[in-house]
């Protein structure tokens, strides 16, 4: 598995994004989920998990335009 991050600490780097695809099992069943880091220019991080790359970064986007 590729890691996002280092001694348990992100990354990611100013104004971009980091992401790695990992199987996990949900209910019995094998789902493929996304870790998923952005960090603003400012320094901020948000992290989350999702089970697509579109759904992180919708999430990403409601957090931004929260915190405007």
């Amino acid at each position: 598995m590729n890691s996002i991050n280092k001694n348990g600490c992100s990354i990611c780097q100013p104004g971009k994004e980091n992401y790695t695809a990992y199987n996990t099992r949900l209910r019995g069943k094998r789902v493929r989920m996304y870790q998923y880091d952005y960090r603003t220019e400012s320094g901020e991080l948000f992290s989350c998990c999702a089970p697509t790359l579109e759904v992180c970064r919708e999430r990403r986007d409601k957090w931004l335009s929260s915190r405007q």
